[in-house]
């Protein structure tokens, strides 16, 4: 009875076993996303040491939403236009670039912050241009029914990344100090590389040679085409924007809880760890059709989570909160992304893989500036309390304004009829 009910909610995790290409990217860039994710933690604490202002730290997010905005627009028509292998090369190699600047930045000690500013907006465009192509490349790696379960493995993959990178830069910087943190970032690059290096080649199915502004236009006309696909993105916004406090762990961290770096990283990885348990659990999905109805119901969680979040003073209870909402946030994203990959032909996928890009990660870096100028106009508690209390807000207008999200239903268990009848001839980035 047990082995039944836990392979029922179990991920399917058959991608790994059938496909090596995928499995060395999974593997290649779990370990690259650790680093990446202590650099995530490093670059507010450092702002925060050199100008202890909440609104500093949040600006952060404002700098970088601007380029990641921009390259998205473009990187999804790269990305169907020229081989995706040969992009995750140059993207991966740019983004090591930043992270060494960042160490020599702070063997130096004192980096001017305009100088901080600059290098994280430079990764953040750059990882505008690594997402999409490296998203887009997973449905021709893995067989069309292990598609929801591969997507499950990689947000899980992130959310593993998210607890342990926290958790070790908090350690690292509390110990050795912030040139130590962004240097192992450096050095764990090596295993993305080598995992798309080993890739054959990715060109896109049915590429086009379109104009650059023509194929941006016609992405972005397409998307208006899926209005669950808009009213997902536009649910999630509410969530990140307004209910996204992470500028405000640092103040957290050293002035409500006292925890120092140690616990900043740990309120870093709860979120991830309760992300990597949603993500992991998620083989119910195999059996349902209604995953708009999931989107709703998660974010709500969320947002309920975050205002909870807000009114806690104790630290181990903080932690549960951001766990719970961890959770809620991987099951809206799994829902999102796999309703995203199975509605979007190949040939367009690098763009609609942009704009969902371009609105889960530019989100929350405006949510940054939000967060930290509220509470440097008010306090901290108001600030995520009034956040939390939008969210929900924003969800539901959006539910109303948007009703196919409710109503969606996923066709044949999440496989687009395109790829039901056209049985894949690669299989690991060989061909079969």
């Amino acid at each position: 009875m047990i082995r039944r009910v836990f392979a029922s909610i179990a991920v399917d995790s058959g991608a790994l076993r059938e496909s090596p290409a995928f499995r060395r990217l999974f593997i290649g860039q779990l370990i690259s996303l650790v680093g990446r994710q202590i650099t995530t933690v490093a670059v507010p604490f450092q702002i925060f040491l050199l100008t202890h202002s909440p609104l500093a730290v949040g600006a952060a997010g404002v700098v970088q939403a601007a380029p990641l905005v921009a390259a998205s627009l473009g990187a999804g028509a790269l990305t169907d236009r020229f081989d995706r292998r040969r992009i995750l090369l140059v993207t991966q190699l740019g983004l090591a670039g930043c992270s060494a600047l960042l160490a020599l930045g702070a063997l130096w000690g004192r980096p001017p912050l305009a100088g901080i500013y600059l290098v994280v907006a430079a990764a953040a465009g750059i990882g505008a241009v690594d997402a999409p192509a490296r998203s887009a490349i997973v449905p021709n790696v893995v067989r069309p029914e292990r598609l929801p379960g591969a997507l499950s493995l990689n947000f899980a993959m992130f959310s593993t990344s998210v607890v342990a990178g926290p958790a070790l830069g908090g350690l690292v910087i509390a110990r050795t100090g912030l040139p130590l943190a962004y240097t192992i970032d450096v050095a764990t690059f090596g295993a993305a590389l080598y995992a798309v290096f080993r890739l054959s080649a990715q060109r896109p199915h049915g590429e086009q040679h379109e104009p650059p502004v023509q194929a941006i236009k016609r992405g972005l006309d397409y998307a208006r085409t899926q209005p669950v696909i808009l009213g997902g993105f536009a649910m999630d916004l509410c969530a990140m924007v307004f209910g996204m406090p992470r500028a405000l762990f640092p103040v957290l961290a050293t002035s409500t809880f006292h925890v120092g770096a140690k616990g900043l990283g740990f309120m870093y990885a709860a979120i991830g760890a309760g992300s990597a348990a949603g993500a992991l659990s998620t083989g119910w999905m195999r059996h349902t059709v209604r995953l708009g109805r999931v989107i709703v119901v998660a974010i709500a969680v969320w947002g309920a989570a975050i205002i909870a979040f807000g009114f806690v003073t104790q630290f181990w209870i903080a932690l549960a909160l951001l766990v719970v909402a961890g959770a809620a946030d991987s099951l809206s994203a799994v829902s999102r992304s796999t309703i995203m990959q199975t509605l979007v032909p190949d040939a367009l996928r690098g763009r609609l893989s942009a704009l969902y890009f371009m609105v889960v990660a530019g989100g929350p870096y405006v949510g940054d500036l939000e967060s930290g100028g509220v509470a440097s106009a008010f306090t901290v508690q108001v600030s995520i309390v009034s956040g939390g209390v939008m969210c929900l807000l924003g969800l539901a207008a959006a539910a109303l304004l948007v009703p196919s999200v409710w109503r969606h239903r996923q066709p044949q268990r999440g496989v687009p009829e395109s790829l039901v009848m056209e049985p894949p001839t690669v299989v690991g980035g060989v061909v079969e």
